[in-house]
């Protein structure tokens, strides 16, 4: 599969980079502040094209950049002022620039101060402009980006969730403006999933971790995805439209620049994209969410801002026909299933957050969060299976080759669900941030009341050959059933104190980040400190290299599902999970082609106690509280990015990973969790015309390695299948229309400043990749794991606007 995939991207390499070359100029040079030294990471940019670069540590950049015509290049980095050069270049023309950036007074409007000095903690931030690119089939946004950073593994396409470092998809913390986001807690397949909360249109910064992350941060295990909105200075708006659905998003300043807002709504539909599944019927899947971020300025020290969000995501599948061809070549089966019922599911969920903001000088900061989230679900259906298992004939000199020779089971199915939830979580907290300098302080302690109440009934008959399994002479049994109600009402007092201070030593910078949290729950009389501490050198050698090292105590308290035993009763005796870790890391930056690359390279060990096992089928993860285990994690993540093409960001992460766990009391000693996946490969890689960027080319591969799996209702120590690994490439064609450079001067179109036309093809290869199983019987017992394949190859067309 990596063979295919390096052979498709060097063909598509080859293809584009063929063309003249005759079209472009170099321009090179140093960046510089007032006083004269040399300034790096500085942005450098072409104002209407989708190239760009950064200065290194010693200043310097070199960027090929269009030929024979009017450029403006753009200088800018937080801190300084921004700088503009118009540049009109002859073919082949070397141009040598130096630049000064002096320096800009800036109000402190954040918490957290990392842009102040360098980054010394284990956050990696994303330029969120990759997100109009990156081809993605159903989720779009943010998570598809993350999806190709090393430590983070994806085998579902049409979800936004994902694993990092052997943890699962409840382990991972997200945050849109310093408020925690929670996704529905039924949804139990991707196809159900519609779009995650984080609007793509709104977003301004992307800092993400896959572990070792700071105090500040809250009380999971694996990761932490910390977003913010942008507050906008100046009207703009966007909108897209694809077979997929449609986006908005407008912005705009009032009352003198006092009252800002910026508000975005998203229409999804995976109707198209799930037409291509085996198991074919009338799907109808609607998400539809509007959110708004609204900021008023009372003065140059105090903001009053508002994060609000309403989203409905309906699910309704009629299902009629199944046809499954698997097994191997010496034993190739097919499983014939046919319809009747339906699945009705609706999610409604809301948000609402007030922030007041307070600086009253550079310095320091006080922020006060009042927020609310309700989530309202039901999970409904009444779905009758037949079924027919038969041998296929593989002589391929025989007229019958891949008919069907032999029946192997005739079966019935009849699964049903009636579930229902509905959850309130309110919340005060406050962070404050002091920057002396030597140190800056963060601090925060939050109060948080969270009430649940589910009704959950769902069962599950089974009938092979006549005979309902379990098999009894004497009645009719369920091979699964779950009744169960329940109700939980908790309050939870959390909070961090954390300072990063810089040492003085002889060559370099030297930073150090110590921090404690700490964690009250009063469902369980739990209470939990978690010290965790961080270092980062970077030493001033001709190499330009840093080093990390991080380590500490991660604890994650029950929420709602792992509670739940797998009889659907609740277990008061739950207690925390617990982390042990520590993360070692580099960062080395160099040139090539004379453009700049930069190695990222962690490894990292975990090792857990009192987990809490579970199973996953798809999304949906069922806890086993009735257990507890021990477990670890290690492995190394590797990324290398760059310009592999001049002037344009790509990347190839590579993970290698081994977990395990050991469930006390059932003999079975250490074995794989569901998630232990030795290798991940992913990469992202944009390209354009030589001569001619608004011809551009995006394409993001994966390769994740196989991973556990097992009969269903089955002991966690039988879910030792695995899966076939996970192949996907998906890749983007788009062409700008009109932009700053090149208006429409028709007048429907003159507000218009930048439209392009986009084609994706999304599994490119065409690989039929498996998310779960359907287990069927055969005449003479025997369980046959039937997959549950993903999408297979689609296109899609779409067209994006900004004014």
């Amino acid at each position: 599969m990596i063979k295919k995939l390096f052979i498709l991207l060097i063909l598509q390499v080859t293809v584009f980079s063929g063309f003249s070359q005759s079209n472009n100029a170099t321009l090179r040079g140093v960046v510089r502040d007032q006083d004269g030294q040399p300034l790096d990471m500085v942005n450098i940019g072409l104002k209407d094209y989708p190239l760009g670069t950064s200065s290194n540590r010693e200043g310097k950049f070199l960027l090929r950049i269009p030929a024979e015509r009017e450029i403006v290049v753009v200088f800018s980095s937080l801190g300084y002022a921004t700088f503009i050069d118009t540049i009109n270049a002859k073919a082949e023309e070397n141009i040598v620039r130096e630049i000064v950036l002096p320096a800009t007074d800036l109000k402190l409007a954040e918490v957290v101060v990392t842009e102040q000095r360098r980054n010394s903690s284990n956050v990696t931030r994303i330029d969120p402009r990759f997100m109009e690119v990156m081809p993605d089939a159903a989720t779009g946004g943010v998570e598809a980006l993350i999806k190709t950073l090393p430590g983070v593994s994806t085998n579902n396409e049409l979800s936004s969730q994902y694993t990092v470092r052997g943890g699962n998809f409840d382990e991972n913390m997200v945050y849109v403006n310093d408020i925690e986001i929670y996704r529905p807690f039924l949804i139990r397949a991707g196809q159900q999933e519609g779009l995650s909360f984080i609007n793509s249109d709104m977003v301004s910064t992307i800092d993400f971790s896959a572990g070792g992350f700071d105090a500040r941060y809250g009380d999971k295990m694996s990761s932490v995805l910390d977003i913010k909105y942008r507050r906008p200075s100046v009207f703009r708006g966007s909108a897209s439209m694809s077979l997929l659905g449609a986006t908005a998003h407008f912005e705009d300043v009032a009352l003198k620049g006092r009252l800002a807002h910026i508000s975005g709504i998203r229409y999804k539909t995976n109707s198209y994209m799930l037409g291509g599944l085996d198991e074919k019927g009338e799907y109808d899947p609607k998400f539809i969410d509007f959110q708004t971020y609204i900021t008023y300025r009372f003065s140059e020290n105090f903001d009053l801002s508002f994060l609000g969000n309403m989203a409905q995501n309906q699910y309704r599948f009629v299902p009629q026909t199944r046809q499954t061809t698997f097994g191997t070549w010496q034993t190739p089966l097919n499983t014939t299933i046919y319809f009747e019922g339906q699945e009705i599911d609706d999610f409604k969920t809301y948000l609402g957050a007030l922030s007041a903001n307070y600086h009253p000088n550079l310095d320091l900061n006080l922020k006060f969060i009042l927020s609310a989230f309700n989530t309202s679900e039901k999970e409904t259906y009444d779905i009758l299976g037949q079924y027919y298992l038969n041998q296929l004939e593989r002589n391929m000199s025989s007229e019958e080759f891949g008919d069907s020779v032999l029946n192997l089971g005739v079966g019935t199915f009849l699964n049903h669900a009636r579930n229902y939830l509905d959850a309130n979580v309110y919340s005060f907290s406050h962070k404050g941030a002091y920057n002396s300098d030597n140190h800056l302080l963060n601090w925060g302690i939050k109060f948080q009341h969270e009430r649940f109440e589910d009704k959950i009934n769902e069962w599950i008959y089974r009938d092979s050959t006549g005979y309902s399994i379990p098999y009894s002479d004497k009645e009719v049994l369920l091979y699964f059933t779950l009744n169960t109600g329940s109700q939980i009402s908790s309050n939870r007092i959390t909070g961090h104190f954390q300072d990063t201070w810089s040492v003085p030593v002889s060559s370099g910078d030297l930073y150090f980040t110590g921090g404690i949290r700490f964690n009250y729950w009063d469902f369980n009389d739990e209470f939990l400190v978690s010290p965790r501490i961080s270092i980062s050198y970077f030493p001033e050698w001709e190499n330009k290299i840093s080093f990390s090292l991080s380590g500490g105590m991660y604890h994650q308290s029950p929420f709602f599902k792992e509670l739940k035993n797998r009889d659907g009763s609740i277990n008061y005796d739950t207690k925390a999970q617990r982390s042990y870790q520590i993360v070692a890391g580099s960062d080395y930056v160099f040139t090539a082609w004379d453009r700049p690359f930069r190695f990222t390279t962690e490894a990292y060990y975990k090792y857990m106690n009192r987990l809490i096992p579970y199973q996953v089928e798809n999304v949906q993860i069922r806890y086993l509280g009735e257990h507890e285990a021990v477990g670890y994690a290690t492995g190394l993540d590797m990324k290398v990015n760059g310009e592999f093409v001049s002037g344009v960001q790509s990347w190839v992460s590579l993970s290698l990973m081994k977990t395990e766990e050991d469930i006390k009391g059932d003999g079975h000693g250490y074995i794989p969790r569901p998630t232990d996946q030795w290798m991940n490969f992913s990469l992202f890689f944009q390209d354009y015309l030589p001569g001619n960027p608004s011809w551009k080319m995006q394409l993001s591969g994966f390769y994740g390695a196989r991973l556990p799996t097992g009969p269903p209702n089955s002991e966690r120590y039988q879910d030792v299948f695995r899966m076939p690994p996970y192949r996907r490439i998906d890749l983007g064609f788009s062409k700008v229309i009109i932009s700053p450079s090149n208006p429409m001067q028709n007048s429907f179109f003159r507000h218009i400043n930048d439209m392009w036309v986009s084609l994706e093809v999304f599994n490119l290869l065409n690989i039929n990749n498996t998310i779960s199983y359907f287990w069927v019987s055969s005449i003479q017992g025997d369980q046959f794991a039937v997959p549950n394949y993903l999408t297979d190859r689609k296109f899609n067309l779409k067209l994006t606007m900004k004014f």
